[in-house]
């Protein structure tokens, strides 16, 4: 997200160039891949909403529900919002912010090589997919998870790495 701007609040600060190449990167290689989501619940944030419209731009249409509880909010509160998803949905997108995404994914995902990663960098516009054998989404719990996918922006684009960044 950009920091040279007016604005006021941290909620209001935009994408910075690279935020918007990064969100149209990300969205890329999810229609590459064939992800897709039933459910999408992001924080209303301005750099969250300028991110799902890049991904949108090359993915396709988005439809997400913005929820104020996914700004800057910590593992447990999201972990909540995993707990309140609709059992009708069999995947759930959820776009929010560090180091609460970061912390949920390695609450979530039992200890493997993938897991390594995300714990070693979890950069802002990374993707954790996590897996679950579970009948509800209340069933899911620290551990029952198995990272599927792990995709950090830079990966897919050197140009998208942070400024001496070397993941």
């Amino acid at each position: 997200s950009g920091w040279d701007g007016p604005a006021q609040r941290d909620f209001d600060r935009p994408l910075n160039a690279r935020g918007r190449e990064a969100g149209r990167a990300i969205g890329r290689e999810l229609h590459d891949l064939g992800i897709g989501f039933d459910s999408i619940i992001a924080s209303p944030a301005i750099r969250v909403v300028e991110t799902l419209a890049g991904v949108a731009e090359t993915f396709g249409p988005l439809d997400p529900r913005f929820d104020e509880r996914v700004y800057l909010a910590p593992a447990p509160t999201l972990l909540k919002i995993v707990h309140e998803t609709e059992d009708e949905y069999d995947r759930l997108l959820i776009v929010g912010h560090n180091p609460g995404m970061e912390r949920l994914a390695l609450l979530l995902a039992r200890q493997d090589k993938l897991h390594e990663q995300v714990a070693l960098k979890f950069p802002t516009g990374a993707l954790a997919e996590i897996r679950f054998a579970v009948e509800s989404w209340g069933e899911i719990a620290g551990g029952t998870g198995t990272l599927a996918l792990f995709i950090r922006p830079g990966e897919l684009d050197p140009g998208l790495r942070p400024d001496g960044d070397n993941d």
